[in-house]
């Protein structure tokens, strides 16, 4: 099931959306916006992986013996 969200814009990028998806880039308009925001899961997702690189680098893990420590 699909939800319904209203944003405003300015008029400017308003038309920059509208300019993508008249351009072929994108199906709608709302598919540009589920592109936006495939983006920022995936910097949220590369930011966290980030974060625990760093952890682990200082040794900030748990070492698990079996698949059953996961839980």
């Amino acid at each position: 099931m699909r939800s319904i969200i209203n944003i405003s814009l300015p008029a400017a990028l308003a038309n920059e959306v509208k300019k993508e998806v008249k351009a072929g880039n994108f199906a709608s308009t709302s598919e540009f916006f589920r592109h936006l925001w495939r983006l920022w899961k995936s910097e949220q997702l590369a930011a966290e992986i980030r974060t625990s690189e760093r952890d682990f680098a200082k040794g900030k893990f748990k070492a698990l013996k079996s698949l059953k420590d996961l839980r």
